[in-house]
């Protein structure tokens, strides 16, 4: 069963655990089973594992049950009930410290506003005044939100940023990271590779079930820039908050319309709020410039992001209601193309286009080996001239149908084919990937040179069997996984339960040149 609002499936331990935490919590604080505390249970670990950290209480006995319980009524109870909703403890309490610990970097950093401003001026030249305010800002504030959508000119301004605070001490130790590979990568292509980027797993010397870098341990930095925030979650913002010097800048990058994280805890949705967002003041700036107008695709999209919550509330809702006339008034000549097929077998047009795109993969993968300076950058860009996108793994149209229509061993590692795109499926910092990172498989089934090359500014070549149990194809993507890539052209398959406005919002905007969105009827 997948949630209409992620467009995710439920996996397959939740029934089995909301059983077993059901029946064990009232009876670890000695109350009777009442059905009705039960199935609120239910529905918050449901949500819980959705990402969301609350629930609304609802009306009747219920609420009036949960409110006597001493789930939530003992300082010590799992459950918490604040403003109508329903949240557990232990997420609201980590919740509360990292907002609290936001908020107390928006004070001055120390340098006079009229000599920042005199340092921003150069920097500044040719910026919007939006864009102007976010370099003043860095050169002032301990903190930095810089928010906006495709095309408004983010990674410039922040580029901008960077050279101000350099031009203002030149031995500023700065640091750029994003939560995935994939986006670590193009934040690295788009500032020139010019300053020292990678994964926050990375930075934060990742050790699987703990980060290296703490309190006692932190990170030698005075400005990190963290790109794509939409994809923090609260566990990941609270360890890298800890290992962050108190007087060390933190610039804070994203689109807050994008999806949030899968993990509980959607940090950059809650920074929306009107509290917060007076809270921050100068320290918060919204690019709404349009500097890169990708065609109908940005047309759409911006319908799509002015129909969402502006408080930044998931929700669900048709994602194709808003944007339904601008559909059906595209054009042949438009960037984004919208067909209705039929659910019953995948679409033969994307079939044939993925088979293509694969015979591509494969003949630049024949030229491809480890040790020569030459081939893997044209495999790899040819990965990323196709992106095709489902919200769900399972289903008619899923991800996982894809995969067993193209590749009859799809379950068997060994017999993948060459110029496989491969996804990286867990942070493996040993090997230098991080959960999402796809790589090409290089050399023929059984061939003594498989190899998988990853790459960024240099190839990073892995044997397959380092991935054991961490890999899978990718010749497709959830739209979750694809977030923080980009490809020049998408094809987006939308189809059963609804994803609400937000994936879609999500997946389209991964296009650079075009993008196809089949529909059902």
């Amino acid at each position: 069963m997948a949630d209409p609002r992620r467009g995710r499936e439920q996996p397959t331990w939740l029934e089995p655990l909301q059983a077993a935490l059901v029946e064990a919590l009232p009876r670890l604080y000695g109350e009777a089973p009442d059905p009705a505390v039960a199935a609120l249970l239910a529905s918050l670990l449901e949500a819980l594992e959705q990402g969301q950290l609350a629930i609304s209480l609802p009306e009747g006995p219920a609420a009036a049950a949960l409110a006597t319980s001493p789930l939530s009524r003992v300082s010590d109870g799992p459950l918490v009930i604040e403003e109508g909703q329903i949240s557990w403890r232990r997420w609201q309490g980590i919740r509360s410290a990292v907002l609290t610990a936001l908020l107390e970097r928006v004070q001055p950093s120390g340098r006079a506003p009229a000599a920042a401003a005199a340092a921003a001026s150069p920097a500044a030249a040719s910026l919007d005044p939006r864009q102007s305010q976010a370099v003043a800002a860095v050169l002032e504030q301990r903190l930095v939100l810089l928010q906006g959508g495709p095309g408004t000119g983010k990674t410039s301004t922040v580029a901008r940023m960077l050279e101000a605070v350099l031009a203002q001490d030149p031995a500023t130790r700065l640091h750029l990271a994003a939560p995935t590979g994939k986006a670590a990568g193009r934040l690295a292509a788009a500032t020139g590779g010019r300053y020292p980027c990678g994964t926050l797993h990375r930075l934060l010397e990742s050790r699987g079930d703990h980060f290296a870098r703490n309190r006692r341990h932190p990170l030698p930095l005075d400005l990190l820039v963290v790109d794509e925030v939409s994809m923090v979650d609260l566990d990941l913002m609270a360890a890298l908050l800890e290992a962050l010097p108190a007087q060390a800048r933190l610039v804070l990058v994203g689109d807050p319309a994008q999806l949030p994280p899968i993990a509980p805890g959607a940090v950059l949705l809650d920074l929306q709020q009107p509290d917060l967002q007076a809270a921050l003041g100068p320290a918060a700036i919204t690019l709404t410039t349009i500097y890169r107008n990708n065609g109908a695709i940005a047309a759409v999209a911006a319908t799509l992001r002015a129909s969402l919550d502006p408080q930044g509330v998931v929700g669900g809702g048709d994602p194709i209601a808003p944007i339904r006339s601008q559909l059906e008034a595209l054009a042949p000549t438009d960037n984004l193309a919208w067909r209705r097929e039929p659910m019953a077998r995948l679409p033969q047009a994307v079939l044939e286009r993925l088979e293509a795109h694969l015979a591509s993969l494969a003949r630049l993968a024949a030229g491809c080996r480890p040790g020569r300076p030459e081939g893997w950058q044209p495999l790899l860009a040819e990965r990323d001239r196709l992106l095709v996108l489902s919200p769900l793994r399972r289903g008619p149209w899923g991800v996982e149908a894809i995969h067993r229509t193209l590749l009859p061993d799809a379950g068997a590692p060994a017999a993948w084919p060459e110029g496989l795109p491969v996804l990286c499926t867990r942070n493996l910092p040993a090997l230098g990937l991080a959960n999402g990172d796809v790589g090409v498989l290089v050399g023929a089934p059984g061939s003594q040179e498989r190899q998988l090359v990853f790459g960024g500014e240099e190839p990073l070549w892995v044997h397959p069997a380092q991935l054991a149990g961490a890999a899978e194809p990718a010749l497709a993507l959830t739209v979750h996984k694809a977030q923080g890539s980009e490809a020049g052209e998408v094809i987006v398959l939308l189809g059963g339960d609804d994803p609400g406005p937000r994936l879609l919002y999500t997946a389209l905007t991964r296009a650079r040149d075009r993008a196809l969105l089949i529909t059902a009827p």
